[in-house]
């Protein structure tokens, strides 16, 4: 049936061209904006992993500044270390020199002081960012020693989301400069004594070193001592005018023999539980062993004019000890530098990886919707024509009516 009021044909053309409209409408928009997936209308599923790993690279990419300035905190610390390990070299062979007879040890002392002063410098410059890894006050404690480098951001299958550091914790054993107190590298006290040593004991867990007299094997068996392994005992000695009290246990700690007493004793320098195996000081010493011992010097009061040829002699042994522990730190801290270098290289290759990862899923194949986009147009033109054909049938219907 033809109709004047309704044109089916019209109304089914229509329909086609506005369902080729939208096609392209979407298609112009991809080719526009490069993406398959623009909104959460395209793909829900697709769009909200990619707006998740898109936020997570923003992590990432904010992981890569943070991992700059912590390399630039490490590389300013390694550099100085590096420079200390030479002074310390320097220093170290001034010592030495010094141990020559008819030496003017004046002459040597004002050099070793314009290393000291060196030293000193390095480690009040070696700092970034107000961060300095080379001087600090170990007295401290806590989360002010703590120091850290971010690494990484993750997230794990849960999805649950954490910051990984790397982590350097400041301690008597990496410090050059303890401004708290006298425990770093080179303010440490180190002992010039020959009657004298210091030992590192542990006292319920806790860790810490005391000078504590020494006694010679000579003057034990002088004294009548009855050994037994590392262990002896002096009973009955007289004890001459002016001359050591020998009368008491001793025990055998890192090669030398040092008063050994029970925990409930006092005024011994070191206090010995046999029951636990645990060694402690008494810090409240008295008593003769204390006047054997002679004052700890440090390397930054290192005096050379002052001591004596054996005492000059343990000295260079302390300076190499500092020296060892400085090269230590040294490797330590190019060891964090290597570790965040080949983090920063591990990051930008993850970054990559990500956004390739959400390129295959939300990014338009623009070859695809380049050929669509032809033939919607193609067919879009072609449903123009329909409709204008469809149109145009109503008036055919005038030729029935002309005479």
């Amino acid at each position: 049936m033809t109709s004047i009021l309704t044109n089916v044909a019209a109304m089914a053309a229509l329909q086609t061209l506005r369902s080729i409209d939208a096609k392209m409408e979407e298609t112009q928009a991809r080719v526009s904006s490069g993406l398959r997936v623009g909104t959460a209308s395209d793909n829900a599923a697709y769009w909200s992993i990619a707006t998740t790993m898109r936020s997570d690279n923003m992590a990432l990419s904010a992981v890569q500044d943070a991992l700059g300035l912590g390399a630039a905190k490490v590389d300013t610390a390694y550099a100085a270390m590096e420079t200390v390990v030479e002074v310390m070299k320097e220093i170290k062979a001034k010592v030495v020199a010094a141990t020559e007879e008819g030496v003017d040890r004046s002459k040597i002392q004002e050099e070793i002081e314009q290393l000291k002063d060196q030293l000193t410098s390095i480690a009040s410059a070696a700092s970034f960012s107000g961060e300095n890894w080379l001087q600090a006050d170990l007295t401290a404690g806590g989360a002010a020693l703590q120091k850290n480098v971010v690494a990484s951001f993750v997230r794990d299958e849960t999805g649950a989301v954490s910051v990984q550091k790397v982590n350097y914790t400041l301690s008597a054993t990496n410090v050059l400069f303890d401004t708290g107190g006298n425990t770093g590298i080179l303010d440490k006290q180190f002992n010039v004594s020959q009657s004298a040593v210091t030992l590192q004991v542990n006292i319920n867990g806790t860790v810490s070193e005391h000078t504590v007299g020494v006694y010679s094997i000579d003057g034990l068996i002088g004294a009548g001592a009855v050994f037994t392994g590392d262990s002896a005992n002096v009973t009955g000695y007289i004890v001459p005018p002016g001359g050591v009290d020998y009368n008491g246990d001793y025990v055998k700690v890192d090669g030398h023999w040092v008063r050994a007493i029970d925990v409930l004793a006092t005024g011994q320098e070191v206090i010995y539980d046999d029951g636990t195996t645990k060694w402690g000081v008494d810090t409240g010493v008295t008593g003769a062993p204390q006047t054997n011992i002679v004052a700890p010097q440090s390397i930054d009061l290192l005096n050379i004019t002052t001591l004596t040829n054996a005492e000059l002699d343990i000295m260079v042994q302390a300076v190499d000890v500092a020296l060892e522990a400085a090269i230590s730190v040294s490797a330590d801290l190019g060891s964090i530098a290597m570790r965040i270098g080949m983090q920063e290289e591990f990051i930008a290759a993850l970054t990559d990886s990500i956004d390739s990862g959400i390129g295959r899923l939300v990014d338009a194949d623009m070859n695809e919707e380049s050929t669509r986009l032809k033939a919607l147009q193609t067919q879009q033109q072609l449903a123009i024509q329909s409709l204008s054909i469809a149109n145009t049938a109503s008036e055919n219907i005038l030729t029935l009516f002309r005479q």
